[in-house]
């Protein structure tokens, strides 16, 4: 599809929606806008735009669809797909100016906030209340809007569930311009079609989010952490299943093995409290007294050392606990600063979690590139990361290729999905269609066109 170039004149109707200081022409955008963390995908915006309303961002879409030009949301940029790329040029829409907590509504257990609040902030505010805000990704400095749109899942998952569990609610700029509301601050809706579920997952690609009502919960009154260290990952992983089979429900089960732990204690500059062992499983419960979480963390330790853990280290305070999240939620950006990555998002029956990172090593004999790997245990969302190292490029490009056709294959042989988390955007576009076919991949499309009939928003992502 053809779209027009923006002029002189488009620039100056952006610069009287907004004004010049917050309308930025190509030559003087920065690089980290022309990506986002898949750092090989770069494209420049022939203009970056920064709205603060939603007023705002219904007179720029009216602007592009009467004009014809693509427009790209894009929130901090920390996605892995390439989904806030300007794969088309045209205007990248920057939503980091629209980061207002209008709302936290104590009696209906609520958050109504504009797409640009950053998850870290958000957390830090509703927790000081006494709520929780329970979808808890890896990347804090992401954004509510950009979690939104990805269906951001995180640490504390398999209790709690995802983002979408989360969304009661949504302001929407249509590709026309056209502003919409649905949902709002309701436990139930039977009300119609489902909008704000079409919205959640869609990157971007049916309409710009420019508020959301979020649903909150009490915060626990009590954290502790289980640090569990194995001989292997594959005796930790094979632990997971034995622990849900217990009736035992952590918040969170994560794994890591030892040398991606160290990579992250190395990039913190921070200790560990345990790193001799190969590979370790973390358990996280919440709860409300001492009895409750003593009942269920002594349960788990004892699965854990029936399964020929080392050992069982308890973290009950708020500076042990924070020592091991700090790493863990480290463990990507550690990798990133050893060599260039890419990864695999996939999901698979938890049950069938150890089969997969077993098949992982295989590939790694098979096609002779390092792969490290970890994740969310307890949700079947694994994180599979393959390093360049001292490849060249050719051979970087053909080994990982090979190595992703392969996983993906592997992943739909199991019943699993492409992504847990991290969307599907521009890198993934191929697998997923693949895995849903082609009688979805039109349903999608009909959704997309119904949205989008002019494909100016995000075009050549996800559909």
């Amino acid at each position: 599809m053809s779209y027009n170039k923006v002029t002189e004149e488009d620039i100056k109707c952006l610069e009287e929606i907004l004004d010049s200081d917050r309308v930025t022409i190509k030559e003087n955008i920065n690089e980290d806008y022309a990506h986002d963390e898949l750092a090989e995908l770069k494209v420049y915006p022939e203009v970056m735009v920064e709205p603060e309303t939603t007023e705002e961002v219904s007179e720029i879409m009216k602007l592009a669809s009467e004009r014809n030009i693509p427009v790209t949301p894009r929130g901090t940029g920390t996605g892995l797909c390439g989904g806030a790329v300007a794969m088309e040029g045209g205007i990248l829409l920057l939503t980091t100016a629209m980061d207002e907590i209008i709302e936290i509504d104590e009696e209906n257990l609520t958050a109504k906030v504009q797409p640009g609040v950053i998850l870290m902030s958000f957390a830090e505010k509703v927790n000081d209340l006494g709520f929780m805000y329970p979808p808890d990704p890896g990347e804090k400095s992401a954004t509510l809007g950009g979690n939104v749109l990805t269906n951001a899942g995180g640490m504390r998952a398999v209790k709690y569930g995802v983002t979408r569990d989360y969304v009661l609610g949504m302001e929407i700029v249509l590709p026309n311009g056209e502003v919409i509301n649905t949902g709002g601050k309701v436990v139930k809706n039977s009300s119609g079609y489902s909008i704000k579920d079409l919205m959640v997952s869609s990157e971007g690609t049916l309409g710009i989010v420019t508020e959301i009502t979020l649903k909150l919960i009490p915060l626990p009154k009590k954290q502790l952490t289980l640090l569990i260290p194995f001989d292997s990952l594959d005796e930790a992983i094979d632990t997971v299943p034995e622990i849900i089979n217990a009736k035992i429900v952590p918040t969170g089960i994560e794994f890591m093995e030892r040398e991606v732990l160290l990579a992250a204690t190395d990039y913190l500059g921070k200790g560990f409290p345990e790193t001799s062992a190969p590979a370790y499983l973390l358990l996280t419960f919440y709860g409300n007294d001492n009895e409750e979480l003593e009942k269920k963390y002594e349960a788990a330790a004892d699965v854990c050392l029936d399964n020929d853990a080392y050992d069982v280290y308890i973290a009950n305070t708020e500076e042990r606990q924070d020592v091991i999240w700090d790493t863990r939620g480290a463990l990507l950006e550690a990798l990133k600063a050893v060599s260039h990555l890419d990864e695999c998002d996939v999901v698979v029956p938890r049950n069938r979690v150890a089969e997969f990172v077993k098949y992982t090593h295989k590939l790694e004999e098979k096609h002779d590139l390092r792969i490290r790997s970890f994740g969310h245990a307890g949700d079947g969302n694994l994180h599979i990361y393959t390093l360049k190292d001292d490849l060249d490029e050719e051979t970087w490009h053909e080994r990982n290729k090979a190595v992703m056709d392969d996983m993906y294959a592997k992943a739909r042989e199991m019943k699993g999905q492409v992504s847990g988390e991290h969307g599907i955007a521009y890198a993934k576009k191929e697998y997923l269609h693949e895995d849903i076919g082609k009688t979805q991949v039109e349903l999608m499309k009909g959704i997309k066109e119904v949205f989008d009939p002019q494909n100016i928003l995000n075009p050549g992502k996800t559909v």
